[in-house]
């Protein structure tokens, strides 16, 4: 379409080129020009340093215009090299690992521990990560925590009561031993499922809780021939359960997994408490290596807790494992095996089993080795947990699990070691 159209608008269809800059189009748009209006308007140049514009059809000049002192540079901001990302030094714990809420992700490096935000300075089990050179004051479960510490004469008061109790059992018969740790396993197991569920896992409570206390009463009765049934039924009852669930989403393989830890740290090592006394019924040709052994790991454990304590919270300076327990320190397990040799010849000489000091001394190491091993390996999993306790049961301990945790290491290692060298003998 011509645009004499839009001239003829304005000017009539005998419109004539009166010269003047461009056509009028009244009030709306004002005067516009077409490319053959006629005007008397410069053409538009460019001119100053750069010239006049080439033609678009000449070769290009290569030359660039030039940059005064002065002007800001706006791409330098993009030119900067970025300073790459720095992992942490510190392995950081998460407190959710069935997968909830706080899924992890791995960062550039592929840590599966990046997507965590817990303060790795933080010992969740009670004290604060060492960051000098001066001595560790132990602050954990086992000592001191400043203003929010753990209440030391209930802490002496529990312990003693538990002591008495445990005395009184073994004077009375091996059979009020055997209910005094059914309930210790029991209590313990209780309160693992406890916790667990409430950090996200699902485990089949039932199942492991029945095996968890069946497992020692089978082995005081049948003895360690009863074990390995009891627990393949134990196994078999938390699988099948999860057959039940509407979904995958119920997690059987990480739940069943959990179901039979407890089972096997708890029940299982337990048992071997059980498997002690066994060698104290009725009709046994040894009527006092049982409840003589059992009561020598107690008192050798109690001393190694004591000993590291004191130790430990003096003249630590070496943790056993920093990002478990920086409280726990190399020192304190020396001071805690000094004072369970000491403690274990002292009883030793007032039985009829352990009375030979080569005995004493292979009992007394056994423990100082396994106690403090449980003790950290029940640290390590509360981290992972991100709890301070499993429980609040025995004041000033924390739970019955807390308290016993050293125990449940100590028994399997010692239950054999008796084996081997038969004091009784």
């Amino acid at each position: 379409m011509s645009d004499d159209i839009w001239r003829r608008t304005d000017r009539g269809d005998d419109s004539r080129d009166t010269g003047e800059y461009g056509t009028d189009f009244g009030s709306d748009f004002g005067k516009v020009q077409f490319a053959d209006d006629p005007s008397s308007e410069p053409a538009i140049s460019l001119s100053g340093d750069t010239g006049e514009l080439p033609h678009w059809t000449e070769p290009p000049t290569g030359e660039v215009r030039s940059v005064d002192d002065d002007d800001t540079d706006v791409w330098a901001s993009f030119q900067t090299p970025s300073q790459p990302t720095r992992r942490s030094e510190r392995l950081v714990i998460g407190s959710d690992p069935t997968g909830g809420a706080r899924t992890p992700t791995a960062d550039v490096d592929g840590d599966p521990s990046g997507g965590y935000d817990l303060d790795p300075s933080r010992d969740i089990t009670g004290g604060t990560v060492r960051t000098g050179t001066g001595p560790v004051r132990r602050s954990g479960p086992r000592g001191p925590r400043g203003g929010a510490g753990r209440d030391m004469p209930t802490a002496v008061a529990t312990g003693l009561v538990l002591i008495a109790g445990f005395i009184l059992t073994v004077m009375w018969r091996p059979a009020a031993v055997m209910l005094y740790v059914v309930a210790v396993v029991g209590l313990a197991s209780v309160e693992f499922f406890s916790k667990v569920t409430e950090k996200g896992y699902r485990p089949a409570t039932f199942a492991g809780l029945l095996a968890c206390v069946s497992a020692p009463l089978a082995a005081y009765w049948i003895g360690d021939a009863a074990l390995p049934l009891v627990f393949s039924f134990g196994f078999l009852a938390a699988s099948i359960g999860f057959l039940g669930a509407s979904s995958i989403q119920s997690g059987p393989m990480p739940n069943v997994a959990i179901t039979t830890m407890a089972m096997t740290w708890i029940g299982l090592m337990g048992s071997f408490a059980a498997l002690m006394l066994r060698y104290s019924v009725s009709g046994s040709a040894t009527p006092h290596a049982g409840t003589d052994t059992l009561f020598m790991v107690v008192v050798a454990v109690v001393a190694n807790d004591v000993g590291a304590l004191v130790v430990g919270s003096s003249a630590g300076r070496t943790p056993l494992r920093e990002w478990v327990s920086p409280n726990k320190t190399a020192e304190g397990a020396l001071g805690g095996a000094l004072a369970s040799l000491i403690a274990v010849v002292l009883i030793g000489t007032q039985n009829g089993t352990w009375n030979q000091m080569s005995e004493c001394l292979l009992l007394s190491l056994v423990v100082a080795v396994m106690a403090p091993l449980g003790d950290l390996v029940e640290s390590m999993f509360k981290r992972n947990l991100d709890v301070k306790d499993f429980g609040s049961l025995v004041a000033g301990h924390g739970g019955v699990l807390d308290r016993f945790d050293g125990f449940l290491f100590a028994l399997p290692a010692t239950y054999y070691l008796m084996l081997v060298l038969q004091p009784w003998a």
